[in-house]
């Protein structure tokens, strides 16, 4: 989102975070497209204590935007498929571990095989953190709210979300690359994986992994102010403007090495010690997919009227209804958030961590 820090937000954001702490809880999600010199930031999950912007989650709906870019695409309809492209040479000389994933001698922290677990469980056995994403949809009204029952309906990874694994080693990834750069990698991840046309990328998100010590897009520096965020190709407010592609429009995601700023991107956000080391790797990485799939060519999808997406309401809770925790799929156990739910509480809205698949 592209949280600029002014002295202006610095109070503003101590006097709120400090108001939300005495309440007992805290979400510091900031609205979509704060700072316009990075409105392409769809998505951000802000970094924990810092000053930026802060949003309680509010009673504020998501409203349908209509589509956006050439076809116009509001959200994920098929089953959702994830392709994870860890890019650069710094991630060093890959294995493959007792449960299958790809291992690789420059990640430290065990991120990439922790990656592939979340996203092989995500949608197996009939799981229902997936579901709350379902009640979605694209193909009605601008501005509607909620989807007649025979919508084009956010689809269901039934099986496993994840799609395919590539570390690309051709060379090393720019110490600090812009956000077209992450699109020209997501296209050529597209060529790689064979999805050479538009209608293979439809359902499809490509999840661009940077390697430890690199600082895409800014983060993890003061010009960053974010923890990860997705887009798509042919935004042309990307740095570096849009990505020109053969193969369609693409969503992807910047997803930096978010254990390098540690507790600020949610390290040991749920669980205490080693076993919550990797909290802000499923937590951060969770947050972009349920929103890519729900505001797949942003912000084209579903956003609320004071500019944010499903995680962003839902994003940082720690207590209460809706607060992160410890989410069970097939393949492991996972700290996850919540996503808005425009039919909780009746249709006032809610942050929810399970819901009924809708199909």
């Amino acid at each position: 989102m592209g949280i600029r820090r002014t002295s202006a937000r610095t109070v503003l954001a101590a006097a709120v975070t400090a108001s939300l702490l005495a309440a007992g809880s805290a979400a510091f999600a900031a609205p979509a497209g704060a700072d316009p010199d990075h409105a392409y930031r769809h998505g951000a999950v802000p970094m924990l204590g810092t000053a930026q912007d802060a949003a309680a989650t509010s009673s504020v709906n998501m409203s349908y935007g209509g589509g956006a870019g050439s076809p116009k695409i509001g959200v994920t309809t098929g089953a959702p498929r994830v392709y994870l492209v860890f890019w650069g040479s710094q991630w060093g000389k890959k294995s493959t571990n007792a449960q299958g994933y790809t291992t690789l001698s420059g990640d430290s922290t065990g991120t990439a095989p922790r990656l592939q677990a979340l996203f092989k469980g995500i949608g197996a056995n009939h799981e229902t953190w997936s579901g709350v994403m379902t009640q979605y949809c694209e193909g009605i009204a601008t501005g509607a709210q909620s989807c007649p029952s025979n919508a084009k309906h956010v689809g269901y990874p039934t099986g496993g979300a994840l799609a395919g694994v590539w570390v690309d080693e051709s060379g090393a990834e720019p110490s600090a690359a812009n956000g077209h750069d992450l699109g020209v990698e997501a296209v050529k991840a597209a060529g790689h994986f064979g999805n050479t046309t538009a209608a293979k990328n439809r359902n499809v998100q490509y999840v661009v992994v940077s390697p430890s010590g690199t600082f895409p897009d800014g983060f993890n520096t003061p010009n960053g102010g974010f923890c990860a965020w997705h887009d798509y190709t042919g935004d042309t407010t990307l740095n570096g403007g849009a990505v020109p592609s053969k193969y369609g429009q693409l969503a992807f995601t910047n997803m930096p090495y978010v254990t390098d700023a540690g507790a600020s991107c949610g390290q040991n956000f749920v669980n205490a010690g080693t076993a919550g080391n990797l909290d802000g790797v499923t937590i951060v990485e969770g947050h972009e997919y349920a929103e890519t799939i729900t505001d797949q060519n942003p912000a084209g999808g579903w956003t609320s009227s004071d500019g944010q997406e499903t995680g962003d309401k839902c994003a940082w809770v720690n207590t209460g209804t809706g607060a992160s925790a410890n989410v069970k799929f097939a393949t492991g156990s996972f700290a996850m958030q919540s996503t808005w739910a425009n039919d909780a509480s009746s249709g006032k809205g809610g942050c929810e961590m399970s819901h009924s698949i809708i199909k």
